[in-house]
């Protein structure tokens, strides 16, 4: 699925799907819960263009390792700021999660239709594979990954500040882990657990 290939065309809208909705979901749930600054800073929107990191999306196009653009939160606008840290950082990997049953459904519907067809049923295809990857990937636990934030804010008082304080060195530990292949091996089984349950739940409603 990643590298040179041919259908590489079709990764791009499948991509642009998948991060624009994710960082959405992060806006929506910080101005839900209280925090106007992702609406001041223009990201609550699903124009893909406010999300977007040109160099990020290369590298996720070509390296399946990629970003785009934090969405700029204030979390001393929550009631709860633990709380309201942990919704806003889940928000963008399940978003993927419904995201990925919601075109697997599609694909289903269309497959009992026998319209399963042509090179834009690719879109679908990888729309589905990029929600999965990305909702699995942004749980690892590493800065500045999502799964860090949730960490942090479930960890006791002062863990969660001392593992606050290793946000500087997280990009750096990530980059490493993902070229020496230790992100995939515990990424994998997840990517493929998670789509086993969403073909369950497609396969019980259809």
């Amino acid at each position: 699925m990643f590298g040179f290939d041919a259908d590489m065309i079709f990764r791009i809208p499948a991509l642009l799907i998948a991060l624009t909705v994710h960082e959405y979901a992060h806006a929506r749930a910080a101005v839900t819960l209280g925090d106007p600054t992702p609406k001041f800073m223009g990201r609550l929107t699903l124009n893909p263009v406010a999300h977007l990191d040109p160099l990020g999306l290369l590298m996720l196009w070509l390296f399946k390792f990629g970003w785009a653009k934090p969405v700029p939160i204030n979390p001393s606008y929550f009631k709860n700021y633990r709380q309201g840290t942990l919704i806003v950082s889940l928000a963008g990997p399940v978003s993927n999660m419904l995201l990925a049953l919601l075109t697997a459904l599609v694909i289903g519907i269309l497959a009992k239709l026998q319209l399963l067809s042509g090179d834009w049923v690719k879109v679908l295809w990888m729309t589905y594979s990029y929600n999965i990857i990305l909702a699995i990937f942004n749980l690892v636990p590493i800065p500045p990954l999502d799964g860090s934030k949730v960490l942090a804010s479930l960890l006791p008082g002062r863990q969660g500040q001392w593992f606050d304080q290793m946000e500087q060195y997280g990009p750096f530990i990530l980059m490493a882990l993902v070229y020496i292949g230790v992100i995939g091996i515990i990424t994998y089984p997840l990517e493929r657990g998670l789509s086993y349950i969403i073909n369950i739940i497609v396969m019980t409603i259809l």
